[in-house]
């Protein structure tokens, strides 16, 4: 959900973009409808279930969501719409009941003021009192149709797929070498010693994996033999490609094994491409692979976990000449996206199987697994992982990198200080060792945070002595500490790169804007300077600003999206 001050800054977007351009899974905007009380009533009614069932989220009313211009687009409620009266029309018309929260955003244009409804997550799924109900997917409210009930349910663990039982407690059904190996895995992540030394049938009832003296699915799945997990788990499988390019393959190996065993088996094929290096700097000793042991542990067990058993279909691990592909069958769930999966609420699509591999310590729960991921690549200076949902699948990919010495030794030197820099703050540096500035919008769809959160961050940033900002306002940005960037990169001039850089584009609008003067052309708009430059909004603002200070003959557009700026006719003319 978005806070009060976060559609505040928004709104100043709808200046160049459509509130449409500005929804999100968690924000819509809406018109509201004055002439119809009944139907605008209806309205509320509809958006309430529809962010409801989608994890919950903010609805904007008072603005058109297809017209640029911000004095166009905000139109506002009217100052007699009773919001103890919606609410109360929500809760009466929704089945379960949803009590939404409304809060009034005071604005200047309009009729001077908006309304915010903010829907809190529940337990789906959500309709009106006739049985109708939508869902928040993207940007849109689609019709609950069954296949979405189906998908709520599992979201919430009303069908619980590893729950099932299947067959009878018996230890033949069991692979001796899978629990072997689920007690090693264990015992090195430091699971209890008082579960791991019960004999096999009770590690698996202390677990909750047995239940009325029955195997559940998820029993099987972690210690399973390939006869049983053939019989009750069909669709379960692995691949392991050694691709030579897109299209073809020099090994393979395809195997039906209980989860331990497999996650080892694919860490082992793995290992002769993923060899130990060791590399000296100054005091420091490291020894690295290319692909952070952990990250690969927590790609492959997010993979096994969280797939759909029921699409018939192999967990697929594809090593490339240039990167490692891990992807699985069942789509993302709970509202995560590629997007939000930082920050996200975990969701487990087979609740008990991850409940018991997390007793273990084999998976985590509080959705850290993710930000490990992350941790591990970018502290040793490489790319995040790309996190990515393919229609029904899910696919990880690590890129092939060595190791940054100097970003290393920055680390351990911060580590040795008691200061543990998080995801965010290594995103960020990561980020402006390659670009020569940073806005906060950027970071905060970058680091996966509200623009509130970001700020403080960057703040505290700033503090630590790692960053600092430029502009004021709006048009705040930030930069690496100069001393800081000579020590992390190779060439240590950031501020003649960013200088030349921008002068480099002050040249180049300029020379644009001679030429298009010369033939009778109309000049260049602030989207057109964004496509030529590949700045943002209010950078080119500044860039513009500094340009026309320098030469008088530029004129300054007028207001609105139309304004150009021009050549030839400032204050001294041709």
């Amino acid at each position: 959900m978005r806070i009060l001050q976060d559609i505040a800054e928004l709104l100043d977007k709808l200046e160049d973009q459509t509130a449409d351009e500005l929804e999100d899974q968690d924000l819509d905007f809406k018109q509201w409808d004055t002439k119809s009380r009944d139907k605008s009533v209806r309205q509320v009614v509809h958006m309430a279930v529809c962010m409801a069932n989608g994890g919950g989220g903010t609805v904007v009313f008072g603005v058109a969501d297809q017209v640029t211009g911000r004095s166009k687009a905000i139109i506002g409620v009217p100052p007699e719409v009773d919001v103890n009266l919606l609410k109360k029309a929500v809760y009466d018309q929704t089945d379960p009941k949803i009590m939404p929260v409304f809060e009034i955003l005071p604005v200047p244009e309009g009729l001077g003021r908006l309304l915010i409804m903010q829907i809190h997550p529940g337990l789906p799924p959500y309709t009106d009192t006739a049985g109708t109900g939508s869902i928040r997917i993207g940007k849109e409210c689609k019709p609950l149709t069954g296949t979405l009930r189906r998908k709520i349910s599992i979201e919430t663990g009303e069908t619980d797929f590893s729950a099932e039982l299947v067959a009878p407690a018996d230890p033949s059904s069991l692979s001796p070498t899978a629990l072997e190996t689920l007690r090693n895995l264990a015992k090195a992540e430091r699971a209890p010693d008082d579960l791991l030394k019960l004999d096999d049938l009770e590690l698996l009832s202390a677990l909750g994996l047995i239940k009325k003296h029955q195997l559940t699915r998820a029993a099987i799945l972690i210690a399973g033999h390939e006869e049983v997990l053939r019989r009750h788990v069909p669709g379960f499988n692995w691949t392991f490609l050694q691709m030579a390019s897109d299209t073809n393959y020099s090994n393979r190996e395809d195997r039906i094994t209980a989860i331990p065993f497999s996650v080892q088996r694919v860490e082992e094929l793995l290992l002769p491409f993923n060899p130990i290096t060791t590399l000296e700097q100054g005091l420091f000793h490291f020894e690295y692979r290319i692909w952070p042991e952990v990250a690969i542990r927590e790609a492959l067990m997010n993979a096994f976990c969280h797939a759909d058993f029921r699409i018939a279909g192999p967990i697929m691990v594809k090593l490339y000449p240039d990167r490692l592909e891990i992807s699985n069958n069942g789509g993302f769930i709970g509202g995560i996206t590629p997007d939000n999966i930082l920050h996200h609420q975990p969701a487990a699509r087979n609740p008990l199987l991850v409940e018991a591999l997390t007793r273990l310590r084999l998976v985590n729960r509080s959705n850290l697994g993710v930000s490990r991921m992350y941790k591990a690549l970018l502290m040793e200076g490489k790319e995040p992982p790309m996190i990515q949902e393919i229609g029904e699948s899910v696919c990880v990919a690590f890129l092939k990198r060595e190791m940054a010495a100097a970003f290393r030794v920055f680390v351990a030197q911060e580590s040795r200080k008691g200061r543990d820099l998080g995801v965010d703050t290594l995103l960020i540096l990561q980020y402006l060792l390659k670009h020569p500035e940073l806005e906060t919008s950027v970071a905060a769809g970058m680091c996966q945070r509200s623009h509130g959160q970001m700020r403080e961050i960057l703040s505290a940033m700033e503090k630590a002595g790692y960053i600092e900002h430029g502009g004021a306002g709006r048009g705040m940005y930030w930069t690496l500490y100069p001393e800081l960037y000579q020590q992390l990169s190779e060439s240590g001039h950031p501020e003649r790169e960013r200088r030349i850089d921008w002068d480099a584009a002050k040249t180049r609008v300029l020379s644009i804007l001679m030429n298009r003067s010369k033939k009778g052309l109309p000049g260049l708009g602030n989207a057109e300077i964004r496509q030529i430059t590949r700045y943002s909004r209010h950078k080119v603002l500044r860039l513009m600003k500094e340009l026309a200070d320098e030469n008088p003959k530029i004129s300054r557009p007028g207001p609105g999206r139309k304004g150009r700026y021009e050549y030839g006719l400032g204050e001294h003319g041709d």
